[in-house]
């Protein structure tokens, strides 16, 4: 998965959870719900619920989605590497690259006849 795309879709289901751990299914749309099964599949969110019981007796089941609580640590892990400097790609260096350092000394290319591309020729 591309980066930018994979960022876009951490930064929104964040926008969910904000500073706790878990959240109410309820809160979700369709679509949302789907981006959270996805990372369910990923290893990233897991599920629970609660049941309590309503003043008239009913029983009511609580959904939640919930951030796994290894995810913590690999996060913590990830954050600390030191990222490499990135590299500086140069898009030129394909087709500069295979001509050489020769075709950049003209001193190599002197004409020996200096009229020889003019009107005036030395018979």
């Amino acid at each position: 998965m591309e980066f930018d795309v994979a960022s876009g879709m951490a930064e929104h289901a964040l926008g969910f959870f904000g500073f706790y751990d878990r959240i109410i299914d309820n809160a979700l749309e369709p679509t949302d719900r789907n981006l959270f099964y996805m990372f369910q599949d990923y290893g990233l969110l897991t599920t629970e619920s609660e049941e309590t019981t309503l003043w008239d007796g009913r029983e009511w089941r609580i959904h939640y989605w919930r951030f796994k609580p290894e995810l913590r640590e690999k996060v913590k892990d990830y954050m600390s590497r030191t990222r490499d400097e990135e590299v500086v790609v140069d898009p030129f260096a394909d087709v500069y690259g295979e001509i050489g350092e020769r075709i950049w000394d003209r001193e190599s290319e002197k004409v020996i006849n200096p009229n020889a591309f003019t009107a005036e020729q030395t018979w």
